[in-house]
């Protein structure tokens, strides 16, 4: 099953009916990715977010998740 990138943040948060899959969080990085950018804002502002502390994911986590999120941006950019 092909998900296309999501267009808005809810269409992202309407990923969340889905079970979580390699697909369902491809999509949701390169929809973020694509609204961010069209923003105007830089992979350093979203790495900035990505790397903020919260409760979700650990340090370790946060560092991947930006590392994979910065090679995606590469990508599409």
């Amino acid at each position: 099953m092909h998900y296309p990138i999501p267009a808005s943040p809810q269409e992202i948060i309407a990923l969340r009916q889905n079970p979580v899959t390699e697909e369902i969080v491809a999509a949701a990085i390169a929809g973020t990715i694509k609204m961010v950018s069209a923003k105007g804002q830089s992979l350093e502002h979203l790495t900035a977010q990505l790397l903020a502390d919260d409760s979700l994911l650990d340090m370790q986590q946060r560092r991947w998740l930006s590392d994979l999120v910065a090679n995606a941006w590469e990508k599409f950019a």
